[in-house]
């Protein structure tokens, strides 16, 4: 990866193992703190991905009808991107003026307090709203979640922590999907939602007892403070935007209603829809953490290109597949949630280094709005670009189905290929003095 002539500094302890081709390990209060942070990236990952299984519930509990659906899906989707965005901007300028520990908690208050929204809604509008809510701090609660590790990790062990903390997603698809489209199967779409926030509460202490303070940041602020224009603009940090927007538009045109399309077009039944996740699950969280261990020991960029190029292959293949058998139709999917899954852990490592430590917090929450408004406009995109027609099949009878795919997989496809080249701009910011004291590129835990 380029770097402008500017390199991050081994810290001393790590110099011999480096120099032995070894990588240190974790220590147990990094563990822990590490499975923390994890436990809290669970929670709001699986509020986020539970509503795409439950979409075929959604329509008939809420009236909508087929004409309407795509679109007002889409729209339960990003409304939970854009008020993450907006609310990432917002909050930007904030995440590096408190320790990291209390904005966690504060934030997470804020998302359980949505998700209950959630639970309680009686129709659409209000659920739209919920969604905002609980999407609004969800985005900057991810992003702290990062800017945590970031400052904690130096970037020799980075990509191997961001994948222990990632795996949240395949804990998500694994155990919480399962689990509540099983609960949604008994008790309806609203009990994922309620169990959700309540189970929001021993987090939060958990959390409020584990961490350490996390505030060496504040020490090393420059006495003139960032103005948020100037880390928007910042040529290294748009960089990074750009290739947060291409990942993202690469996969969430496809993820919101890959549910619906599995149980319309492929004739998946719906109770059956938790199989996809589960397997897909499994798989992502089985070569997650190994990735981050290979995007550590080899250089991370040709790690992310190899990955980016290859999960072309899936994209093109779950938008394109015909009616056909089960195992066929699962062999893919799971190699589409891999795929798109993993190539996060060495980029987002990447992604990292574009910003000192003082500016950490501030570029990350950016970032994540960026990455949320992506997320929001490409679930808007494939709305639009989506229509559920009655389509006459090969027995004679006419189905509803999802008309449009192919040219969904095909977009995909092409930001997929983008986000490749955009990695090769990325920049690492220089190692500055702060006060006369050299940035370190790591905070010590001390639990």
């Amino acid at each position: 990866m380029a770097t402008d002539g500017c390199t991050i500094p081994i810290s001393p302890d790590e110099a011999p193992t480096r120099a032995a081709g070894r990588l240190p390990r974790l220590t147990g209060s990094e563990w822990a703190l590490l499975l923390v942070l994890a436990t809290v990236q669970f929670t709001h990952v699986l509020d986020f991905v539970i509503i795409m299984p439950l979409g075929p519930k959604l329509q008939g509990d809420l009236n909508i009808s087929p004409e309407d659906f795509p679109d007002k899906f889409s729209s339960i989707v990003s409304a939970y991107g854009f008020s993450a965005g907006i609310m990432g901007l917002l909050a930007a300028r904030l995440l590096d003026r408190f320790d990291r520990k209390k904005s966690l908690l504060v934030l997470f208050l804020g998302f359980a307090a949505g998700t209950l929204l959630c639970a309680v809604a009686p129709n659409y509008v209000v659920l739209l709203v919920g969604r905002a809510v609980a999407g609004g701090f969800a985005g900057v609660l991810g992003a702290n979640v990062l800017t945590i590790v970031s400052d904690v990790f130096p970037e020799s062990r980075r990509a191997t922590a961001m994948g222990v903390v990632m795996s949240s997603f395949s804990v998500a698809s694994i155990v919480g999907i399962y689990v509540g489209l099983e609960i949604a199967e008994h008790f309806g779409w609203r009990a994922p939602f309620t169990i959700l926030a309540l189970l929001c509460l021993p987090v939060l202490l958990l959390a409020w007892y584990v961490l350490p303070p996390l505030r060496r940041h504040l020490v090393r602020r420059p006495a003139r403070g960032v103005g948020l224009a100037e880390v928007i603009l910042n040529p290294r940090h748009l960089r990074a935007y750009a290739l947060s927007s291409s990942l993202i538009m690469g996969s969430w045109m496809i993820i919101p209603t890959l549910a619906i399309y599995l149980v319309k077009n492929l004739h998946w039944p719906e109770a059956e829809l938790r199989w996809v996740w589960l397997v897909g699950g499994v798989a992502t969280l089985l070569t997650m953490t190994p990735t981050g261990w290979l995007s550590d020991s080899r250089d991370k960029l040709t790690v992310f290109r190899v990955i980016g190029l290859l999960s072309v292959i899936p994209v093109l293949l779950v938008t394109n597949l015909p009616e056909t058998s089960m195992p066929i139709i699962l062999l893919v999917t799971t190699l589409f949630m891999v795929c798109t899954s993993i190539r996060w852990v060495p980029v987002m490592a990447m992604i990292t280094t574009s910003a000192v430590p003082h500016q950490r917090g501030t570029f990350m929450s950016v970032n994540a709005s960026v990455q949320q408004l992506a997320m929001g406009l490409a679930s808007k995109i494939s709305g639009l670009l989506l229509v559920e027609q009655m389509v006459v099949g090969a027995d004679g009878i006419a189905a509803p189905k999802l008309v449009g795919y192919p040219l969904v997989g095909l977009l995909a496809a092409v930001s997929m290929i983008a986000a490749v080249f955009l990695a090769g701009r990325l920049r690492r910011a220089p190692v500055v003095a702060v006060h006369g004291t050299p940035e370190m590129v790591a905070e010590p835990v001390v639990l």
